[in-house]
């Protein structure tokens, strides 16, 4: 199928086929609108942007709502044409960014699996356009979609009307790796999700096509993620965590073939599951939110057999090698809605191994992934509330320290929480692994300095820690010090003791 008209099955929408121009036409001021795409994958590649151009001449704002982040500068260009009044759920664009930290565009930063509850529950009035990439329209009018589901079943079910984009660049093998069942109004219906490779749902998204108001044709690919090779901190920590499920297996908590893996994105995250192919583990799965670059390399590797997420968010190279390759992987990855990759119950039944990235975490446990320095957004919190309340085991890795040794990574107090000492499970640096569990908050924060703490850091945080226990407490703090390395960074540039204690 090279053509677009052998892409729309449903004869009746070939009359349907516009100009991303064209469709840009039918956003007004005001209107809310879910777009696909979950990081960076099977996003809008071309309404959303002419859209931008629009606004450049013809003013106007909408609520945009997605599953995750957006490629191609799409938040950016938005954002820099003053479109975005309300975005949710997620981002990563630097200069949306910005725009947020200023108070310019009202974020909502949301657990992913949370999206879907609130459109359903009509929270909002209504959910004026939907916007949602896809590779091929069926016979029945239901769409294929592309590198991601993310929200788009719930966006194509909700909308008064809805915008197609059929992406040509995306072979139409691609049916059949998409895993749609909708869990309806509350009550919820029983997600019967039993292993990472059930099958529950249909391979297309149903719609109804009397609400699709044009058809807009893309050749354009997914942004590539960018990915960083392993540095000697990333393998440190991943060398860390392979002893420590090396442990729970010799100890009997875990088989050789684990449970089924979660893991974030970035480049800590990859170099942590790229371990596992040299690792002395079998038969491993996944379920999870984004199918990254290690997740193919364990499946090249014989290590991992079966990997279910939300979208396939790799490298270009990755992009190129799944594609011409791809007969051989599409028996062995699923991508469902996020409200089933995320949920709740899913990810507590099947015993999820979370592995998810933190900005900071604090002496007790408590993890900061959003804000820097308490006030500041970085992208938000994304599915990692979702997996963390929910796991089997909830791990945060990050490098102890940042910005040249000036900033520690583990303080006496986060500057924000997004997840509790409750939500924590294990933590860990390029200096050692914290196991926080069955642990009182005194034990944790001893655990904690001796484990994951730089050098440069370890005496100040002890330090503070033994004043603090002087004090009193079950969670012993100096609350007139325990933002005080803040302080110090802004006042000198740098958290280091000298500073801090002077």
């Amino acid at each position: 199928m090279n053509s677009y008209q052998d892409r729309i099955l449903y004869s009746s929408l070939r009359d349907k086929v516009i100009s991303a121009e064209q469709a840009a036409l039918f956003f007004k001021d005001n209107t809310i609108v879910g777009c696909s795409g979950f990081t960076k994958a099977g996003d809008s590649k071309a309404v959303l942007s002419a859209l931008a151009q629009r606004a450049l001449t013809d003013p106007l704002q909408i609520t945009l709502i997605t599953g995750a982040s957006l490629g191609h500068n799409t938040d950016g260009n938005l954002a820099a044409s003053n479109v975005l009044k309300r975005r949710m759920p997620f981002q990563v664009d630097p200069v949306l960014r910005k725009k947020v930290n200023n108070g310019e565009v009202l974020f909502i930063d949301q657990h992913l699996s949370e999206t879907v509850e609130q459109l359903r529950s009509k929270l909002y009035d209504t959910l004026d356009i939907a916007v949602i990439e896809c590779a091929l329209i069926k016979e029945d009018g239901s769409i294929v979609p592309t590198t991601s589901v993310g929200n788009s079943a719930t966006f194509a079910t909700l909308a008064n009307k809805i915008i197609l984009e059929i992406n040509l660049s995306i072979p139409v093998t691609v049916e059949g790796i998409h895993d749609i069942f909708d869990t309806g109004d509350f009550p919820r219906k029983i997600i019967p999700i039993m292993a990472a490779d059930s099958r529950i749902g249909t391979a297309s998204i149903p719609i109804d096509p009397a609400k699709v108001v044009g058809v807009v044709i893309t050749h354009t690919q997914d942004s590539p993620a960018e990915i960083a090779p392993p540095d000697a901190q990333t393998l440190a920590i991943a060398g860390h965590l392979l002893d420590f499920f090396e442990h729970e297996v010799k100890v009997g908590r875990l088989k050789k073939s684990l449970l089924p893996l979660q893991a974030g994105i970035g480049k800590v995250a990859n170099a942590v599951l790229g371990g596992f192919v040299e690792g002395d583990f079998h038969d491993l799965t996944m379920y999870s939110e984004v199918l990254q670059d290690s997740t193919f390399d364990l499946l090249d590797s014989g290590k991992m057999t079966f990997a279910s997420g939300s979208s396939i968010t790799v490298s270009d190279a990755y992009y190129k090698k799944i594609w011409a390759e791809f007969d051989r992987y599409k028996s062995k990855i699923l991508l469902r809605p996020q409200d089933l990759s995320n949920a709740a119950g899913v990810i507590r039944r099947l015993g999820v191994i979370a592995i998810n990235t933190a900005l900071e975490c604090d002496m007790y446990g408590n993890v900061n992934s959003t804000h820097v320095a308490g006030t500041n957004m970085m992208n938000g919190i994304g599915g990692s509330g979702d997996f963390a309340r929910n796991a089997y085991l909830s791990i945060f890795v990050t490098p102890s320290v940042a910005k040249n040794n000036t900033i520690s990574r583990i303080v006496p107090m986060v500057s924000h929480v997004d997840h509790t000492e409750h939500d924590v499970d294990i933590i860990v640096t390029e200096n050692g692994l914290a196991d926080l569990r069955g642990l009182a908050p005194r034990e944790r924060a001893k655990l904690m300095i001796s484990k994951c703490v730089h050098a440069d850091y370890k005496d100040a945080l002890a330090d503070y820690y033994q004043r603090a226990v002087k004090r009193g407490g079950h969670t012993p703090h100096l609350l007139e010090e325990a933002f005080s390395w803040y302080t110090s960074l802004q006042q000198t540039g740098s958290m280091k003791p000298a500073e801090v204690f002077a």
